[in-house]
């Protein structure tokens, strides 16, 4: 091949398919071989479909040969965290619970919306339970390992969508973001991710965690990917009741239009502490690249963290009670025990939350009078040994899982949208705009 797969982004591919340079059922077994030999040591797939793919890939190759348009992603591979429904396959959502529900009855909206465009269904990727964490370290389906170094987390709790992205195996792929599900994992295995404006994209045939704080979102490698593949998942649907009805607005024109005029600034306070060196050296160096040097304080964002574990657990425990009561041994005990404690919050507590929740919304919204981007760390660390609990910060211990969302939680508390950008260097902590 003149290109190499498992560096170049989805655009490229498509256009590689389109001109005729390669054909579908090429891009489709080329991908399928590199999953076959080298997911073993990162663990990011948990179902391949093989048949179903290659059966796609020659309906591509058709529409081609007659002429007709397969869509911009034509021929370009794609997998799905595994709380995505796909036709055929049980929705594990990363539990052992959930393999004993009967295979999902059609794709989701998102997924019928990227086969539409072209693109190539190949698999399900491994994840957190329930969606519930930040290192994907499955009791059940294992550990996803981080493709610039095997002893290390992948991040979570989309860490399979991120590692096989990162790895080499698919060109982009979805994952969800309740708290910062799609940015931690983004940033620790140094590919882009973006989290959309709340109601943007499509749940439809996702399975919750948080319903008023789930989002859902592609990792991939290139800006232009991620512009692109928003706008194919775009616009109404009616089976999601928080899906927004509004015209679709493309961005892939606007991509290259650079930032004149644009208000930059950088978050202060909050989003400037509890975090290793490099985490903040991270944005700093981004703000001076683009020669930003206004500063912004955002009012107790600290609380709006703290609200949005109390909503998440609230409504994550709601969502599972009933196996909560009938087979608690049969979750993840990480996973199991803060069910339990959502379950068992008193209900004053959620709807405290929920009012300041509105607070803070009106104080952010304020500050966009004056600004119109935001720079902020994305993890307050550098992905960490897979097993490893907790670690220094300022002398004090940290635990690890819980704070890897530190700087992400109090922005998806308030739908804004956020995109993960680059650094150079593989495991750093990045940054989020």
């Amino acid at each position: 091949m003149t290109i190499d797969l498992s560096q170049t982004d989805a655009v490229a591919i498509a256009q590689a398919v389109q001109s005729g340079e390669f054909s579908a059922r090429t891009i489709t077994e080329w991908t399928l071989n590199q999953i076959q030999h080298r997911d073993p040591s990162l663990n990011s797939f948990t179902d391949v479909l093989a048949d179903r793919a290659l059966q796609d890939a020659d309906r591509v190759d058709r529409a081609i040969a007659q002429g007709d348009n397969p869509g911009v992603l034509a021929g370009v591979p794609f997998a799905v965290k595994n709380l995505f429904d796909v036709a055929g396959l049980k929705t594990l959502s990363g539990s052992k619970i959930n393999a004993d529900n009967p295979p999902a009855k059609c794709d989701a909206t998102a997924i019928a919306r990227l086969k539409h465009a072209g693109a190539i269904l190949v698999g399900t990727l491994n994840m957190d339970e329930y969606a519930y964490g930040f290192v994907t370290e499955n009791v059940r389906y294992g550990s996803v390992h981080n493709p610039h170094d095997l002893s290390r987390i992948a991040g979570g709790s989309s860490g399979g969508s991120a590692a096989a992205v990162a790895g080499g195996l698919v060109p982009f792929s979805l994952g969800s973001d309740t708290n910062g599900s799609i940015r931690v994992p983004a940033a620790l295995c140094g590919i882009f991710g973006l989290k959309p404006t709340y109601g943007r994209l499509s749940r439809s045939g996702v399975a919750f965690l948080s319903t008023s704080l789930d989002h859902i979102g592609p990792l991939a490698r290139s800006p232009r990917d991620i512009a692109t593949l928003f706008d194919v998942m775009q616009g109404y649907d009616p089976n999601d009741p928080v899906c927004c009805d509004r015209p679709v607005e493309p961005i892939l024109p606007s991509l290259n239009q650079g930032i004149d005029g644009l208000r930059i600034a950088v978050a202060d306070d909050h989003f400037q502490t509890g975090g290793k060196p490099e985490a903040i050296a991270a944005v700093e160096q981004i703000a001076q690249t683009l020669g930003v040097t206004q500063r912004v304080s955002i009012p107790e964002s600290h609380r709006a963290r703290a609200a949005a574990y109390v909503i998440t657990a609230s409504e994550g425990g709601s969502q599972h009670f009933a196996n909560l009561r009938t087979r608690p041994q049969d979750f993840d005990p990480a996973t199991r025990d803060r069910f339990l404690a959502g379950a068992l919050m008193p209900n004053a507590w959620y709807l405290q939350a929920q009012r300041f929740r509105r607070w803070y919304r009106d104080r952010v919204r304020a500050i966009f009078d004056s600004v119109d981007i935001f720079l902020a760390p994305t993890t307050p660390y550098p992905a960490t040994p897979i097993g490893q609990s907790s670690i220094q910060i300022d002398g004090q211990e940290i635990l690890i899982r819980p704070n890897l969302g530190l700087y992400t939680q109090p922005l998806s508390f308030i739908g804004l949208p956020v995109r993960r950008c680059c650094m150079k260097e593989g495991l750093r902590a990045g940054e989020a705009w």
